[in-house]
């Protein structure tokens, strides 16, 4: 059961305007991880945010939400941990 991921605005302004070897690790893991188990271990849900998780990968937090009937991963911010949740 594979998902496919889609990202939001802010998510690819983000990448585009990162270094190339953080944007690709950030890409790589969410390929990695969220292709094949949208809700893997290490996945927190957001308080506050129905239906919204997030994933760590490094000094950076992945929000996403999750289309179960379309088999869809919604990347919907992404950023350093100090500004994501504002």
């Amino acid at each position: 059961m594979t998902f496919s991921i889609n990202y939001d605005k802010q998510p690819r302004k983000f990448l585009k305007k990162s270094e190339k070897h953080i944007a690709k690790r950030i890409i790589d893991k969410i390929d990695q991880v969220l292709k094949e188990n949208p809700v893997p271990h290490d996945a927190k849900s957001v308080v506050g945010k129905s239906g919204v998780f997030r994933i760590r990968i490094g000094d950076y937090r992945t929000l996403y939400r999750i289309n179960h009937i379309d088999k869809i991963v919604i990347v919907i911010k992404l950023d350093k941990r100090t500004r994501v949740f504002q």
